[in-house]
């Protein structure tokens, strides 16, 4: 018998076999109609979609919701379309087409040997910007969800370390330790830190309600020094954009639980900054504000 988990790895197996073959106008008129579908549908996904958007949109906004959610659905199938299609990009492809703000920032850090802790949410091509970086910084670390099934998740494995990424699987015990070294080895690590995947995380305020966010940033800081810098990434017609900002003023002061809590809502801060330019880019589809988790958690 065929099973679910089955047909989800081998549906992804043929984007990254297929797909990337494919000339750039037919790959992005396909998965522009994957999305006008999925959004039309309006199934558990879009409608959390909209539920977040709505939360992060000011009040002249909101009368464009719908609108904004549909592209968001867009952009978002325009990420996985890029996924499929990014290794077989050239080098030249990957660089030119990343469009960074900022980069002197980076520049600096790194001729000085020095590491840095790179925070983003769930925004544009996040892959696009860490393949960028591991070709201009040679390398970078990143943490990885493990996904189901396991075949799914050992092909985002060989997919991300293709791109030049030392991946580290969430939930290893080791992690922590790891990420810290290779810091002090002066090496990037860039994390998606908007979702909090350990339901343990540090409350924070986001966009002016209760949300937890993973402590991880905030924890690695205070153990290596590591500056911690947000970054924004978003689509638009000529490629991914990136912008780089400056690192954040981290607290001397305090207990080690009042400062990981103090760092956590500095990111969540520049989080917010983030998702209001660009709201169409935060690719969302999760319950995220502790409101709307299942209670049980």
């Amino acid at each position: 018998m065929i099973t679910r988990d089955a047909i989800t790895e081998a549906g992804f197996g043929v984007g990254w076999t297929t797909l990337k073959a494919l000339p750039d106008p037919v790959a992005r008129r396909a998965f522009d109609a994957i999305a006008e579908r999925t959004w039309s549908r309006n199934g558990q996904g879009v409608r959390q979609l909209r539920a977040n958007l709505s939360r992060v949109l000011g009040d002249d906004q909101l009368p464009m919701l719908e609108d904004v959610t549909r592209d968001a659905v867009h952009r978002y199938m325009r990420y996985w379309c890029e996924t499929f299609r990014l290794p077989a990009w050239s080098r030249a492809q990957v660089v030119d087409s990343f469009l960074v703000e900022g980069q002197e920032r980076l520049d600096r850090l790194q001729a000085a040997g020095e590491g840095a802790i790179i925070v983003s949410p769930h925004m544009g091509n996040w892959d696009h910007a860490a393949a960028w970086a591991a070709l201009t910084y040679d390398g970078l670390d990143t943490v990885v969800e493990r996904l189901k099934p396991e075949g799914l998740y050992e092909k985002f494995l060989a997919y991300r370390r293709g791109l030049g990424m030392e991946v580290h699987p969430l939930g290893d015990p080791e992690i922590v330790r790891d990420l810290a070294r290779s810091l002090k080895q002066g090496r990037l690590v860039c994390l998606l830190a908007d979702r909090d995947l350990s339901h343990a995380g540090v409350p924070v305020e986001f966009f002016g309600d209760r949300a937890t966010m993973p402590a991880g940033p905030a924890m690695l800081a205070l153990m290596t020094g590591a500056p911690v810098i947000p970054v924004t990434v978003w689509h638009s017609e000529l490629g991914t954009h990136g912008r780089i900002e400056e690192p954040l003023d981290l607290p001397a002061d305090g207990s080690r639980r009042d400062r990981v809590e103090q760092i956590t809502q500095m990111i969540a801060g520049a989080f917010e900054r983030s998702i209001s330019e660009h709201p169409a880019d935060w690719h969302m589809m999760q319950p995220l504000w502790t409101a709307d988790l299942d209670p049980r958690r």
